[in-house]
């Protein structure tokens, strides 16, 4: 956060000292309690199993047919896929869109938006979905949530799923569990169909590109594909014979991961040549790409035979494809169910997670045992908390119906959501992380914007940051060009609202700085105080800080400075990096109760506003924030030492029979001279 240049003013600066804050993912744990299960779930009546076809009779699909219209083309044109999922208009303005988010160019998006909205006007589902998204940013068109959601509607009955992603999260922001829950369900289940089968894909989060208000270097440095030093030293590994080097870069290519882009001819050269030396992780892969036909002609048989070969490498997780083909009928004689419970149950044993699930999802099906619901349902939890998405599936969908656990709409909505947002349409998050690292930040922008109204916390946050950090050089288009600086403030202000609703704490910090400080809207103390307290309520340090420095000046809080003291105490105790703003904020809090309406505080308070030319000076040419603030803190500490030492020498008072005597002191003050080393 940022710190106003106040080196004179020995008091005001404390406030607001910046913590160091990233945003961590929380881990989820479930815990099963008898209370949780339905015992109806057990009766053959209740729910019908075929609702759970995790093992139906469809092929797996490749990511166009799942994901229609999708965006792929525009950065992935030489992909092996041969599906036409959109019209050649909808793709010629989809590339306008692109190219003047690029290049800045407004009149060259005015165009691309008259051809996408004739496109839309014909019918075409992909090009209303893009009609949705420009009445719901205000690109080019006067921003308009309802024509927004009329467009996103007609286009999920067409089909797309990137339209059908944000009606789930409209729905969701609305606590509309109902409508909500149906949505995320149908994205769910497309998500699973992209999964692996024998195993949990990579965890490919979007990656945060800042951390606080500063750019997250450590997390791009890792993330710029083969220009990245890391990947040029694997790669020279990998091509002096090192197994384990061409596995990785095969894994890299094939999911994308690191910045580079998804290339399955690439990974299928690496993991045959990782097999030539015995790699079994390479093995357990070249069964999945034979399988999908990822690369190559489909062809289960040799899908089975990497897959047993890896198996007999030790590599447990293949277990689990082994079990699938034999449950499919895929690569085998025939279905053999006994065959696919045998090697599931040789992947519980070896502790991997998706032999738990796919366990489950026998037991709750009755395939090759009888059907126990109670017994799937603590599989799926063991799964679950060891980060399998499928078994958040499976428990979302018993959520769902009230099979084999209580009917609970929010956390199936919650489950769903979290299954749904590692869909192929997840790829946006690659592509605009590769236009933001080369520089390209219009596109990364126009990407990531497209990401938030689906409901991505992550994409909210990067779209709101780009927005604050560059200014007029994000390219923003607004309704009739480029974005003004209020329409600018607006974007970056909803979507950082958005990404606190979702549990981001440093967004509602943000927002209260920005009321706080007048930042892009009018200065207004009270609803600051609401934000940090929603950013106090997910326990953000900086937050209760906040609160304590507001409840200190009577600043859109009443003045209380028990309250501060307690708001300081908290902060302190949530986050031990806060100590010494916390001990310094308490100094002026002993301050102000001992020498209050004292000239020395008037005259810290009144500096502000007497010295604006001073402050302007010191912050723009002397230092910049950080050493300001780390002198003016300083300045801060030498003046309380200095007066708790004259009042500890002005307690001790002459005897009347000679000698002194030290007299005690207010228990308050000694409480907050405690604070303070001696």
């Amino acid at each position: 956060m940022r710190i106003s240049g106040y080196v004179i003013v020995v008091l005001s600066v404390i406030v607001f000292y910046y913590l160091d804050l990233s945003v961590h993912a929380r881990p989820v744990v479930l815990v099963l309690s008898n209370d949780d299960l339905n015992s109806g779930g057990d009766d053959p009546g209740v729910g019908d199993s075929s609702d759970f076809d995790e093992f139906g009779e469809s092929e797996p699909k490749s990511e166009e047919e799942l994901d229609p219209g999708s965006w792929r083309r525009m950065f992935e044109p030489d992909d092996d896929s041969t599906v036409e999922s959109a019209s050649p208009q909808y793709y010629s303005g989809l590339h306008k869109i692109l190219s003047a988010a690029s290049e800045g160019n407004d009149r060259l998006m005015e165009e691309a938006v008259e051809e996408i909205e004739a496109a839309s006007s014909s019918g075409d589902p992909h090009s209303q979905s893009l009609m949705g998204f420009v009445y719901g940013t205000g690109m080019m068109r006067e921003k308009s949530k309802s024509k927004s959601f009329l467009h996103h509607s007609f286009a999920t009955e067409g089909g797309n799923m990137q339209s059908k992603m944000t009606l789930a999260f409209t729905y969701l922001r609305q606590d509309m569990h109902d409508k909500a829950v149906k949505l995320y369900a149908e994205l769910a289940e497309t998500a699973v169909n992209s999964f692996l089968i024998s195993k949990d894909s990579p965890v490919v989060e979007p990656t945060r590109i800042h951390s606080g208000t500063e750019e997250n270097k450590g997390a791009l440095r890792k993330s710029r594909g083969e220009e990245d030093e890391d990947f040029q030293i694997l790669e020279y590994q990998a091509q002096k014979g090192n197994a384990a080097a061409m596995y990785k870069i095969g894994l890299f290519y094939y999911f994308g991961l690191r910045g580079l882009r998804r290339d399955h001819t690439k990974a299928l050269h690496w993991f045959s040549k990782a097999v030539e030396k015995g790699e079994p992780r390479s093995m357990e892969l070249l069964g999945e790409i034979y399988a999908r036909g990822a690369g190559v002609e489909r062809n289960y048989t040799k899908a089975l035979e990497w897959l047993k070969l890896a198996a007999k490498e030790g590599l447990y997780s293949a277990f689990n494809g082994i079990g699938y083909l034999y449950v499919k009928g895929y690569g085998v004689e025939k279905k053999n169910y006994t065959k696919a419970k045998e090697y599931f149950e040789k992947a519980v044993d070896n502790e991997d997670p998706s032999g738990h699930y796919n366990l489950g999802v026998l037991y709750l099906k009755g395939i090759g045992v009888k059907r126990d619901v109670r017994q799937a349902t603590k599989y799926f939890f063991v799964a679950a908390n060891a980060g399998q998405p499928k078994a958040f599936y499976q428990l979302a969908k018993m959520f769902h119906t009230g099979v084999g656990l209580k009917k609970n709409l929010e956390m199936a909505t919650s489950f769903y959501k979290l299954v749904a947002e590692r869909g192929p349409w997840s790829s946006l998050s690659r592509w605009a992380l590769e236009a933001y690292l080369k520089g390209d930040v219009g596109k990364a922008l126009i990407l990531y914007l497209r990401m938030a109204e689906m409901g991505y916390e992550v994409a909210q946050s990067n779209a709101a940051w780009i927005l604050d950090k560059y200014g007029e050089r994000s390219m923003c288009m607004g309704a009739s060009g480029f974005c003004t600086d209020k329409e600018r403030h607006e974007r970056a202000h909803s979507l950082w609202w958005r990404a606190s609703e979702q549990g981001n704490e440093h967004a509602a910090l943000l927002i209260g700085d920005a009321y706080y400080y007048g930042r892009g809207t009018e200065r207004d103390y009270v609803r600051a105080a609401e934000a940090y307290m929603h950013a106090k309520s997910q326990s953000n340090a900086q937050a209760m800080f906040n609160l304590g420095y507001m409840h200190e000046h009577g600043q859109g809080l009443p003045f209380d400075l028990h309250l501060a003291k307690r708001y300081y105490d908290q902060a302190l105790q949530s986050d031990a990096a806060a100590k010494l703003p916390v001990t310094l904020a308490l100094a002026s809090l002993w301050l102000r109760r001992n020498y209050a309406d004292t000239f020395l505080v008037r005259v810290v308070d009144s500096l502000p506003e007497v010295y604006p030319k001073v402050e302007t000076w010191v912050e723009n040419v002397v230092f910049d924030e950080g050493n300001a603030t780390i002198l003016t803190l300083f300045v801060c500490l030498i003046t309380i030492l200095y007066l708790r030492e004259r009042q500890r020498r002005q307690v001790v008072v002459p005897d009347p029979v000679g000698g002194d005597v030290a007299q005690p002191l207010d228990a308050d003050v000694a409480q907050h001279l405690a604070a303070f080393p001696r």
